[in-house]
């Protein structure tokens, strides 16, 4: 699946909740199910700044995808590290780069969320995108 056609699912997914209390434990749902990173990979140089709670997130290069596993201390925050996996993991780099993240929006995520929160999925998603170039970097040598 491309980013786009799996953000377009997330679209559908969220439209189908009446309110935001529904979303939150449809995200906690997707939480739980986040593939765990591996406790030798929860380092320092891999928690993402600017997330008020504690979050991991490591990338690996697997033929020409990156691959990303994360972990958090928090729960919604889980919640939304691992809506951000399941558009850009195991996705080329360049893909990843060139992808906008207008479904955040979309289905009213920031203005749901409280301003360090907001701040923190900023965060997250400029290291997936970092990660990203360091990947294509590895692949164009």
């Amino acid at each position: 699946m491309t980013i786009k056609e799996i953000q377009e699912e997330i679209i559908d997914e969220f439209s189908m909740f009446d309110d935001w209390m529904e979303r939150y434990e449809y995200m906690i749902e997707l939480g739980k199910s986040l593939p765990i990173i591996d406790d030798k990979h929860k380092l320092e140089e891999n928690l993402i700044k600017g997330c008020q709670s504690k979050v991991w997130l490591y990338s690996e290069l697997n033929a020409d995808k990156i691959t990303f596993t994360a972990d958090s201390d928090a729960i919604i925050t889980k919640g939304i590290v691992a809506l951000l996996l399941r558009v850009f993991s195991d996705q080329k780099p360049m893909d990843i780069l060139n992808a906008d993240t207008d479904f955040i929006d979309e289905i009213g995520l920031k203005e749901h969320l409280s301003p360090t929160r907001a701040n923190g999925l900023i965060s997250m998603i400029k290291q997936i995108k970092m990660y990203a170039i360091a990947q294509q970097s590895k692949l164009v040598n």
